[in-house]
C-alpha cells in the first residue's frame, strides 16, 4: 500500500469518529440530553497498529483526545470540503446560522471552516467551565503554536477571540496526506527560499581567526538548550543568536553559513530583502511573523544577505511609501532581536549596519580577502579532479597565487571559465595561459588594471 493510501485510509477513519462526535453533540443540544460524549474512544483508533503519519504524529505527541479533535478539525476541510456542511444539513433542526458552532466561510472555498468556537462547542457545549479549562489549546505555549502545527487565526478587532479560523500548518497538512514534509518555497507569502551546498568543511578556506569565530556559533548550536535549561541561565542571557558577517563580497560569507548549517544538521533559508517591504501594509508584518515562527518551530538559521541594505541607516521619510517601509525594519528588526534561533546577517561593510543595532549581535565575524596561502588552497581544491584532466603544475599555482589578489569567488569564475573553453576546443587541458586569460577577464569585470 503506497503511504497516501495508508494515510487516506486512517484519516477516512478518523473522520468518521468526528462525524459520529458532531452528530452526537448536535443531537444532545437538540434534544437536551446531557449525557457525555465519549471522546476517549478516539484512543481505539490511535492504539491500533496504524502507521499512517497521523497516527505517529498522534503518537509520538501523546496528544490527549481534545488535542486529536482539534486537529481533526483543521485537517477536515482540507480533505473533505463538504463535511461539516452535510452533517450541519442533516442535525439542524432548520436552514440558518447555528451561532454556537462557529464557523467561517473562505472567499473561495465556500465550505464551513471550523474555528476556535466550533472546537469548544464540540468539546464542552455549553458546559462554562469545560470551555475555559480546553482554551489552552490555543494558547502561544501549546505543542501546536510551539511546533508551528496549528493555530487560531486573530479574529477582526473587536470580534470574539475564539471567532478566528482553525489553520493548519501547510507541511504538517502535506505529511499527513503524502507523508512527506515538503520545505516551503519563496513566494509572496514566504520571503525565504531554502539555500544549500554539496561542499564540505574541508573545502571552506578561511583563515584560522575566522574559523575560530564560526565555531562560537557552532557551540551555541550544540549546546544553547543545555545552558539555558539545565544551568538555569535563561534569567541572565538573551534568547537566540545574532551573528554577523562581515567583508568584501566573494570571501565565503554565504558559504560559511551553508556549511555551518551543514555541519549541525540545520536548514539554511536566505531572506528575500526585496520583499520584506511589501506595497501592501501590514502584509509583510504578517509574513514575516509566520515566517520567524516557523523557523523557531523546525530550528532553521536564517541567513540575511546584502544586509547592510536593509539594516542601515534609516531612510529619511520622504513619502507614505518611505514612512511605512521603516515601520517593517523596525518590526523585522525587532522579530531579529527576539527570536530563539540563529540569525545571520551579511554585509559587506561593517559600517554600512546602524551602530546601535550592532552591539547586538553576539559574534561579528570578519571575513578578510584571502591571502596568498589561502588562494593556493583554494587553487588546489577547485582545480578539476578528474584523472583525464590536466592542470597547471602546483609551482605555478603558487606562483599565480603570490601575484594575484582574487577571491574564492574570482577563483571559482575563473576555472569555470577555463573548463567550458577546454571542452569547447576539444582538449582535457587547463593551460596556465587560460588560467592568466581568466584571470584578467575577472580583474576587468572589477574594473581592477591586469
Amino acid at each position: 500500500m503506497t503511504p497516501s493510501a495508508k494515510n487516506a485510509l486512517a484519516i477516512d477513519q478518523y473522520l468518521k469518529f468526528l462525524a459520529d462526535m458532531l452528530h452526537q453533540r448536535l443531537s444532545r443540544y437538540f434534544e437536551a440530553h446531557p449525557g457525555p460524549t465519549k471522546f476517549d474512544d478516539i484512543k481505539k483508533l490511535v492504539s491500533a497498529r496504524d502507521d499512517s503519519e497521523l497516527s505517529i504524529f498522534i503518537r509520538r505527541h501523546k496528544l490527549t483526545p481534545e488535542e486529536i479533535i482539534v486537529v481533526l478539525l483543521a485537517l477536515a476541510p482540507h480533505v473533505r470540503p463538504e463535511f461539516f456542511d452535510i452533517i450541519l444539513s442533516q442535525t439542524l433542526p432548520q436552514a440558518g446560522d447555528f451561532p454556537q458552532i462557529g464557523g467561517t466561510r473562505g472567499k473561495q472555498s465556500r465550505g464551513f471552516m471550523p474555528t476556535g468556537e466550533t472546537a469548544l462547542f464540540l468539546l464542552a457545549g455549553d458546559n462554562l467551565h469545560r470551555r475555559f479549562e480546553l482554551q489552552h489549546i490555543f494558547d502561544s505555549e501549546h505543542l501546536f503554536a510551539q511546533q508551528n502545527i496549528l493555530r487560531l487565526n486573530e479574529p477582526e478587532p473587536g470580534e470574539p477571540l475564539l471567532s478566528g479560523r482553525i489553520v493548519m500548518a501547510r507541511d504538517y497538512l502535506e505529511l499527513f496526506i503524502s507523508g512527506r514534509f515538503l520545505r516551503p518555497r519563496l513566494s509572496m507569502d514566504f520571503p525565504a527560499e531554502y539555500i544549500s551546498t554539496e561542499l564540505s568543511e574541508e573545502e571552506l578556506v578561511l583563515p584560522e581567526t575566522t574559523w575560530s569565530q564560526l565555531n562560537e556559533l557552532e557551540h551555541w548550536i550544540n549546546w544553547q538548550a543545555v545552558m539555558m535549561q539545565q544551568w538555569h541561565m535563561r534569567k541572565w542571557i538573551r534568547r537566540g543568536y545574532r551573528a554577523l558577517f562581515h567583508g568584501p563580497s566573494g570571501t565565503g560569507k554565504t558559504l560559511a553559513a551553508l556549511v555551518l548549517g551543514k555541519k549541525t544538521g540545520k536548514d539554511v533559508f536566505r531572506i528575500d530583502l526585496s520583499m520584506v517591504v511589501s506595497k501592501f501594509i501590514g502584509e509583510t508584518e504578517k509574513n514575516l511573523s509566520q515566517l520567524f515562527e516557523r523557523a523557531r518551530s523546525k530550528d532553521w538559521i536564517l541567513f540575511f544577505d546584502e544586509a547592510d541594505a536593509l539594516f542601515g541607516k534609516r531612510t529619511n521619510v520622504r513619502d507614505a511609501h518611505d514612512k511605512y517601509a521603516n515601520q517593517e525594519v523596525a518590526y523585522l528588526l525587532q522579530r531579529i532581536e527576539n527570536h530563539d534561533g540563529l540569525v545571520i546577517l551579511a554585509s559587506n561593510f561593517k559600517t554600512n549596519i546602524d551602530e546601535a543595532f550592532l552591539r547586538r549581535f553576539q559574534s561579528v565575524v570578519y571575513f578578510p580577502l584571502p591571502g596568498p596561502e589561502e588562494r593556493y588552497a583554494l587553487w588546489q581544491k577547485v582545480m578539476p579532479q578528474h584523472r583525464d584532466v590536466q592542470t597547471p603544475d602546483p609551482k605555478e599555482l603558487l606562483t599565480i597565487a603570490k601575484k594575484y589578489e582574487l577571491t574564492g569567488a574570482n577563483i571559482v569564475n575563473i576555472v569555470q571559465f577555463c573548463c567550458l573553453s577546454a571542452l569547447a576546443n576539444h582538449t582535457t587541458e587547463i593551460t596556465l595561459e587560460a588560467l592568466k586569460t581568466g584571470i584578467e577577464r575577472e580583474f576587468q569585470k572589477e574594473g581592477k588594471v591586469f
